[in-house]
């Protein structure tokens, strides 16, 4: 019982939900401006945590500093690391501008050699910039 404390507790204090032998995948949400003209509207910050158990991805974050509420969180995968692609899962998301992000899903197992590969990231788009404004590479 003792040893069962130990794990809950230590799950809180570092904000972690994976379970012991799930992998684990964190990305930094940035701004990334896709011209000069979106440098003023794209603003923010966030982090992500992704656990893999089996191919139930489940994926938890925060994001602040938006310029303007975010409209939509999704989950994209790329071809290949660095290279972006289709929104491939919705996230639940806050419509603010600092707030939350959520969502678990079932992969299929090209869509988890994908993440092991580094080919998911995380896009938060907001009312001015709705291309995307911030963006994050779910990693190791």
């Amino acid at each position: 019982m003792a040893g069962k404390i130990c794990i809950i507790v230590a799950a809180i204090v570092t904000g972690s939900f994976a379970s012991p032998g799930d992998e684990t995948f964190k990305a930094r949400l940035s701004p990334v401006p896709i011209d000069l003209a979106m440098r003023t509207s794209v603003t923010g910050t966030g982090s992500v945590t992704a656990a893999l158990a089996g191919s139930k991805l489940t994926v938890k974050g925060t994001f602040e500093g938006l310029r303007s509420p975010a409209i939509a969180a999704r989950l994209h995968q790329g071809r290949v690391k660095g290279i972006r692609g289709p929104a491939v899962f919705n996230l639940t998301a806050d419509k603010a501008t600092s707030g939350s992000l959520a969502g678990s899903f079932d992969l299929n197992p090209e869509q988890v050699e994908g993440l092991k590969k580094g080919a998911f990231y995380i896009q938060i788009d907001s009312e001015k910039a709705p291309e995307g404004n911030l963006w994050g590479w779910l990693l190791r």
